[in-house]
């Protein structure tokens, strides 16, 4: 019998539940207690954003001088020069876009990663390797794992808050629980409306105080059948219950002055980064952003859209990092930044003979950011080559960054395991390398 089974059988209801949350220890001291997740749905470009290539602008609208193939999904036509420039920043001197002039006042607190690359080309499966650790459906998310590793930090509060203005492309899958404990998954708040009582319409009571718990210690009576998936439905439920007292508050972002709000921009991902601002403070162990619900990075059509997007997403994250410092909170809180795979340095071609200026799916090649919780800032990992189509030095795949960002928060990626159907899962399924060289 596991520790947590021991403990599951000894208690009655929600209360053993509740001590069971807060008995999961990390392997060994960590760098960082939670995860903020900017997630730049539908793929950024990295030679448009975080990896410059002055030969691909030398070479824009000619073929590829060694005449390889840069086809991942679609025809391809000649090399398209990013139309935005580059500036360096910070006292690390990094080379990033010109679009992102915000978080490039805080470079020097992010590690520029050039070298990702992942398995699959198209969204469903590159959307679950990033956030489960695997191309398929039916696995826990890195929310879910972190709050199994670690527990709560807020007992009024989920472990794993996920904001979107609507349903990402898969939706829940992206931060289910699967098969750990239910109080594990993610909870979905759209961020699309600006009164938090329409945004969090299911945490406002119903019926009185007093109705209620005399619901709660029914189901608690009922729990004693001990039933497993009973009881962690229970536990899910009363975490529910006690939201109501703590999340109008923290969900409520009119709280903070009007001059903040409008730093962070009145946007679904502004709101969001201001949002997961605070719900960190208040112990959230993950805060995953979706810029937005149809994969707006994913500019198939004209890439120069990017500039668009940034506008909105730069100020909310610049202002993020901003505050995050402010109240030293930046020291133990991991930002991630960046999408599910990245784009062609060559321009796609629609039916026989129209060029478009947009870029097809790169699964080969493309760029993240990370910053704080014993992040080494200041720095640019791994390469692309030339053109910025594959990984070619120190290559990172989804599962390595996973592995090093659960060391960072104490836990061994190959000891946080469950078993489950005869065998024993983890986020990095059978991979995964902690890079040290990431680690300040």
């Amino acid at each position: 019998m596991t520790r947590r089974e021991l403990l599951s059988t000894l208690s009655i209801g929600f209360g053993g539940c509740g001590l069971a949350a807060t008995v999961p220890q990390p392997h060994f001291a960590p760098k960082a207690k939670r995860v903020i997740f900017v997630f730049l749905n539908g793929g950024p470009s990295q030679v448009d954003t975080f990896d410059p290539k002055p030969l691909l602008q030398k070479y824009h609208g000619k073929p590829m001088p060694s005449g390889a193939n840069l086809k991942t999904e679609r025809k391809t036509g000649a090399l398209l020069g990013s139309p935005f420039q580059f500036k360096r920043y910070g006292k690390s001197d990094t080379e990033i876009s010109e679009i992102f002039p915000k978080l490039g006042a805080h470079i020097d607190d992010f590690c520029v990663i050039r070298s990702m690359h992942t398995e699959r080309p198209n969204h469903e499966p590159s959307l679950l390797i990033m956030n489960c650790g695997v191309p398929l459906p039916g696995r826990p998310s890195m929310g879910s794992w972190l709050s199994y590793g670690l527990g709560s930090m807020n007992n009024n509060l989920p472990s794993f808050v996920v904001l979107c203005p609507g349903v990402p492309v898969i939706g829940a899958q992206l931060w289910t629980s699967a098969f750990l404990p239910a109080v594990h998954q993610g909870v979905h708040i759209e961020t699309k409306e600006k009164d938090v009582r329409k945004l969090i319409p299911y945490i406002t009571p119903q019926r009185g105080p007093t109705e209620q718990r005399r619901q709660m210690d029914l189901l608690g009576k009922l729990n004693q059948i001990h039933d497993p998936r009973f009881e962690t439905g229970v536990e899910s439920m009363e975490v529910a219950y006690r939201m109501q007292s703590e999340a109008p508050e923290v969900f409520d972002i009119t709280k903070e002055p009007e001059a903040v709000r409008a730093r962070y921009g009145d946007t679904p991902v502004g709101r969001g980064c201001l949002t997961a601002l605070r719900l960190a403070e208040k112990g959230v162990r993950m805060v995953q952003i979706y810029h937005g619900n149809s994969q707006p990075w994913d500019n198939h059509d004209d890439i120069t859209i990017h500039r668009k997007l940034a506008n909105e997403a730069d100020p909310a994250i610049g202002s993020l990092m901003e505050d995050l410092k402010a109240r030293d909170m930046l020291k133990d809180t991991i930002v991630l930044v960046g999408g599910e795979f990245g784009r062609t340095p060559s321009m796609e071609v629609s039916g026989l003979v129209n060029v478009q200026n947009g870029r097809d799916h790169n699964n080969h090649g493309y760029s993240m950011i990370v910053a704080g919780g014993g992040f080494k800032g200041g720095t640019v990992y791994g390469a692309t080559d030339d053109f910025g189509f594959k990984a070619v030095d120190k290559p990172v795949h989804p599962h390595d960054l996973q592995a090093t960002m659960l060391h960072q928060l104490g836990l061994d990626h190959t000891k946080l395991t469950y078993r489950y159907g005869g065998r024993d899962f983890r986020l990095t399924d059978v991979e995964g390398v902690v890079i040290k060289d990431l680690i300040a």
